[in-house]
């Protein structure tokens, strides 16, 4: 699943560890899904879109 969250993690200035911690897990979680090597589970999804104020299809886009 292709996303967003890097583009709009640059945009606000954060880094991985800035937005690891407001989401409540780790950086390299952050960065697995950054990647495409993780997809977020779905409370997760939506505490990230609810991060950068977007609705969860803003955020993640269907890659197919």
């Amino acid at each position: 699943m292709k996303n967003r969250l890097k583009d709009l993690r640059t945009e606000r200035n954060w880094t991985q560890a800035d937005l690891a911690q407001r989401a409540g897990v780790s950086r390299q979680t952050i960065n697995a899904i950054e990647t495409g090597k993780f997809d977020p589970s779905l409370p997760l999804a939506f505490s990230l879109a609810k991060l950068f104020a977007l609705r969860i299809e803003e955020l993640f886009l269907d890659d197919q």
